[in-house]
């Protein structure tokens, strides 16, 4: 597919699927808290709080699917499992992850502000 006709179809495009990544609401809230290093499920889930365990295992297996983390289990009694990033996890992280925190902390009031101006607005049926 050529470079041109993939901006026309923008569902066919590697720009869709990069922002799939966002479309979860839990996906960089497990990411940013793997940031740190690998860990255990129940450290996830207390780190993050809110998230359930069902919740939680959807969304590691839809980031290890993407190539963003990958599950490490040990041989031990009882067996250990730990989750961590990838190289390519590490990269949304430090790269589009950082900015748009920059970005949210900029212009985080602004963006607020707008949507509860929206929310005033609407009209009531």
């Amino acid at each position: 597919m050529s470079e041109a006709h993939c901006y026309e179809l923008i569902a066919d495009c590697r720009l869709r699927a990069a922002t799939d990544l966002f479309a979860h609401t839990w996906d960089p809230v497990v990411l940013a808290a793997l940031q740190g290093g690998q860990r255990r499920r129940r450290e996830l889930r207390a780190a993050i709080g809110g998230i359930s365990d069902k919740v939680l295992t959807e969304t590691l297996h839809r980031l290890s699917a993407n190539g963003l983390t990958e599950r490490h289990t040990y041989a031990e009694a009882p067996p250990r499992v730990e989750y961590g990033l990838t190289a390519l996890g590490q990269s949304l992280v430090e790269g589009p992850m950082r900015a748009l925190a920059r970005w949210v902390n900029e212009h985080g009031d602004e963006l607020a502000d707008a949507q509860e101006r929206a929310v005033r607005t609407l009209p009531i049926d």
